[in-house]
Order: C-alpha cells, then sequence, then structure tokens
C-alpha cells in the first residue's frame, strides 16, 4: 500500500455467535497487512472483548436495534477498529474508575467484576479511546511493526565460534 486507506464496515447482532464472525474477519485484515502472529492474536483478542462488552451490557431485553456497528480503517502503519453499540449513555470515567490494576498476586475472586476486558484490551493494543455518549464507541489502534530482520537474509544466525 502507498499511503492508501482503506474503510471496512460491518454491522452484526449483537450476539455470542457473531462475535467469532467479527474476530475471523479482523485476523484475515491484520494477516493481509502483514502484522506478525502474535499482534494478530492480540487484536483479535482485543476485538472480541470490545464485542463481548456489547453483547454482555450494551442493550436491555426487549430493545430494538441490538447491533454492533463495527469498523476496520486500514492504514499503510496501522489499523484502527472501531466497536460501537446504540445501548445509550455511559459514564466513561466511572468506566475508567471501574476497571483495577490487576497483579499476579491477586487471586481470581479479588479482580473486579467487569474493567477487566477494558484492562485486557488496552494491554494489547497500542492506542484505545472510549466515548459513551450515545452508546459506547471503543477505538482500538495497532501499530504495524513490520519485522526488523532483513528479509533477504537466510533466517539463519551465524554460530559463534567457541574460544
Amino acid at each position: 500500500m502507498t499511503g492508501n486507506t482503506d474503510f471496512i464496515e460491518m454491522t452484526v447482532p449483537a450476539k455470542p455467535e457473531y462475535v467469532g464472525v467479527v474476530r475471523l474477519s479482523v485476523s484475515g485484515i491484520a494477516n493481509r497487512l502483514g502484522y506478525s502472529y502474535d499482534d494478530i492474536e492480540d487484536i483479535k483478542i482485543a476485538i472480541a472483548e470490545a464485542c463481548t462488552n456489547v453483547v454482555n451490557h450494551a442493550y436491555e431485553d426487549g430493545q430494538k436495534e441490538n447491533n454492533m456497528h463495527l469498523s476496520f480503517t486500514v492504514h499503510e502503519d496501522r489499523l484502527e477498529l472501531i466497536v460501537a453499540d446504540q445501548g445509550g449513555a455511559i459514564d466513561v470515567e466511572a468506566l475508567k474508575e471501574g476497571r483495577g490494576p490487576v497483579s499476579k498476586e491477586q487471586s481470581v475472586e479479588e479482580l473486579k467484576e467487569g474493567g477487566l476486558g477494558l484492562f485486557l484490551i488496552e494491554t494489547l493494543m497500542d492506542q484505545v479511546d472510549i466515548h459513551g455518549e450515545n452508546g459506547v464507541m471503543i477505538t482500538m489502534t495497532k501499530f504495524l511493526h513490520r519485522d526488523e530482520v532483513d528479509q533477504h537474509g537466510s533466517g539463519f544466525s551465524e554460530e559463534i565460534p567457541k574460544q
């Protein structure tokens, strides 16, 4: 790609069975861009967490809309992902305060309900922005870190002779 920006949109029902469809879609896009396996896995986990939040928290029973709106903006050096719902306004600051720091010393029982998915998203992605005026919109960015290894090399390191 030479400076072009591609924009992909999809709307899927806010149901658990569609989270996998979104994961597969973003995996294909990230693979096409040349992300490493680990980065693709991080992106898939982050998008799944964002979609699962919509499925579990965005809509009340009987609410008419019940869709997730997704967009993927492909840049030369990054992928921007947006997951949005129309479930009503939220207090973003309260949401951010609700997630807590996680440490390996904490037991699973001590982890706060909710907020863990957001913590995970922020850990896996390079930039995360959340808006909650008319539903929730989370924007996640993952920069493309091309291999530092010379593409024309043999792929093998030379053994250093023992002295």
